[in-house]
């Protein structure tokens, strides 16, 4: 009986039984009534190279709204292998990473060689603030773009609202999942954070929803996962004769609280075929 216990002890850790836990998790969470109504963007959500399931979500966004030019911009965007936008990258989108690792910065070059090479692409390290972010945005993109991703776990809140020189259709950008609505939490700005994986990073849902408001966009929903919120720009919402997203368009409605546990991607190891 004991080797039989201790069986299957190991067996629990496997990363397969892991990815069967959570699909199972996330299917349960999505049986809940609120996911069941029309709009709501959660059940769309899947995981191709996004850190959890904003790519799937991303696919929806675009499918209501159209594309313009499929082009984007993600700062934040890591080694290239799990980010918002690689998959955008790998259906043809053009695109400009920045990056404040130059470690990963190198990888993405070496990775996304091809991409780079005939000008679908552009890579740059850099370490962002309120104030060079306009010069460093406007580069090789102006004016309206398809898609804006922000994940720097920190000054999320500062780039946002500085930026200019873009006029991006969609939005996403990281929110911080303890602080529930109607909570309005903001981290100080300082200008050369990182991380420590404390409470001390980015901004709450309502923080974002309030700033997005007087940009000019609206709340359309939130990952599963409780990681990112998504917005789309108000004029293009109005141009359409029905709503495409849930209403009311409000942080309490499309709130999603942290389940950082749902994750868990498996399969084969990333590595992109577009180098």
């Amino acid at each position: 009986m004991k080797t039989i216990v201790k069986y299957i002890q190991r067996l629990l850790k496997t990363k397969e039984i892991l990815m069967i836990q959570n699909e199972l998790l996330r299917r349960l969470l999505l049986n809940n009534p609120k996911y069941l109504e029309p709009n709501r963007l959660e059940p769309h959500g899947f995981k191709v190279y996004s850190q959890n399931d904003e790519d799937g979500i991303i696919q929806e966004i675009f499918k209501r709204i159209g594309t313009a030019s499929k082009t984007f911009i993600e700062f934040g965007a890591g080694d290239g292998m799990q980010n918002n936008t690689a998959y955008l990258l790998m259906q043809g989108w053009k695109g400009h990473w920045i990056e404040g690792s130059s470690a990963f910065v190198a990888k993405i070059k070496k990775v996304y060689k091809r991409a780079i090479d005939r000008g679908q692409l552009f890579v740059e390290s850099s370490f962002i603030t309120k104030d060079n972010i306009n010069s460093l945005l406007g580069k090789h993109f102006t004016g309206e773009i398809d898609l804006l991703s922000i994940d720097i776990d920190g000054n999320d809140y500062y780039m946002w609202k500085n930026i200019s020189c873009i006029n991006p259709r969609v939005v996403v950008v990281e929110y911080n999942a303890k602080f529930p609505p109607p909570c309005s939490s903001i981290m100080e700005y300082d200008e050369t954070h990182q991380w420590d994986e404390s409470d001390k990073m980015g901004m709450s849902l309502q923080a974002a929803t309030d700033l997005g408001e007087s940009l000019g966009y609206q709340l359309v929903g939130t990952n599963l996962n409780g990681v990112n919120a998504f917005f789309v720009r108000k004029d293009i919402l109005q141009e359409k004769e029905n709503a495409l997203f849930p209403l009311p368009a409000t942080a309490e409605n499309l709130y999603n609280p942290a389940c950082y546990f749902l994750n868990c991607s498996g399969g084969h190891p990333a590595k992109h075929f577009l180098g």
